[in-house]
């Protein structure tokens, strides 16, 4: 494997606003979606980082992403926002929907944002903490193009369909929850055929069903769901929520994340907000007393320490990226390539 290159947050997010507005986008997109890359890679998420860019240009630059989307959100009821992404990145239309997601809830109690016409929303868990740091109870929930198959047949259905939690904590970072209803994410599995490497039998089937560590087999089979038929039923629940209840299309109607050729993947994602400190005066204290349990017993830890802890080490020192992906960046930042 090549050596990783460091390289601070702030370069990192200017190079990816310069490349992203070199190509055709305003530089307020373009920022929106630099955000959402460099945190999930300083999140140790790097199947939603870097590794995403080059598939992000190429469909910018062949139009499967509208560059010139406009997201227009409308309220059919108080608590209740409808956010039309126009089939360009999900990033600005998931600020709208935080942003109006956190003034309703604060004054209703609770809010849903549903969001249509959408593309890759990155990791759930920047969303869902967005809205914790607000001081509200957060969930999302997405579908992407088709991966996982229903439990006991063998055509994928489903998509990896990821869920997430936040919940705001007294004095420190959010309680954040964010997995994928698939054993891995999906975007693991294309970083690791983009640089070579095997994957991990027990994460994908192949297009006959059978276990692989190829990275390419398994992107071109199945992959497989957590706790096997819970996995699939907690995917027809997103999908539910995240495509027939936003009017997106279907995991199995979406265009590929990953390919340039074909239309907008057009897939939805709903989020849900709540002012629990407003239902309950003592919900701080009792979800301090909860997590309190957990981390006394022995050999536990809270979901998303490892995050923190990324997070952290990124803060201070930078990230670490495969030079292969900042140079195709780079690339596509000078002007004699637009």
């Amino acid at each position: 494997m090549e050596a990783l290159e460091r390289i601070s947050l702030a370069d990192a997010t200017d190079l990816v606003v310069s490349a992203l507005s070199a190509n055709g986008l305003s530089r307020e997109t373009a920022s929106s979606v630099a955000c959402a890359l460099v945190a999930a890679e300083a999140q140790g998420q790097a199947g939603h980082g870097f590794s995403r860019f080059d598939d992000y240009l190429a469909q910018l630059r062949s139009g499967k992403i509208n560059p010139n989307a406009i997201v227009t959100s409308t309220c059919p009821r108080p608590a209740t926002v409808v956010i039309d992404a126009d089939f360009g990145f999900a990033y600005p239309a998931l600020d709208e929907a935080v942003h109006m997601g956190a003034s309703l809830a604060k004054t209703y109690g609770t809010a849903v944002m549903a969001v249509t016409n959408s593309h890759h929303c990155g990791a759930l868990s920047i969303q869902v903490e967005r809205l914790a740091e607000k001081g509200l109870v957060a969930f999302m929930f997405a579908n992407a193009p088709k991966a996982i198959a229903p439990w006991g047949g063998k055509e994928a259905l489903f998509g990896t369909n990821p869920i997430a939690f936040a919940a705001p904590r007294l004095g420190q970072a959010p309680l954040v929850i964010d997995l994928s209803l698939s054993k891995v994410a999906r975007g693991k599995i294309m970083n690791a055929k983009k640089t070579g490497q095997a994957i991990p039998e027990g994460w994908a089937l192949d297009k006959d069903g059978q276990a692989t560590t190829d990275p390419e087999a398994a992107l071109g089979g199945t992959m497989l769901p957590i706790a096997d038929a819970k996995g699939t039923s907690l995917a027809l629940m997103v999908e539910i929520l995240a495509a027939v209840v936003t009017s997106a299309a279907l995991s199995c109607e979406a265009s590929s994340f990953f390919a340039a050729e074909g239309p907008p993947p057009r897939v939805g994602q709903f989020l849900m907000a709540i002012d629990a400190p407003a239902l309950s005066d003592s919900f701080a204290d009792r979800l301090e007393h909860l997590l309190s349990m957990i981390e006394a017993s022995d050999g536990a830890r809270l979901p998303g320490t490892r995050r923190l802890d990324s997070l952290a080490k990124a803060e201070e020192n930078g990230l670490l990226v495969q030079p292969r992906y900042l140079a195709t960046v780079r690339a596509a930042a000078q002007p004699a390539l637009v």
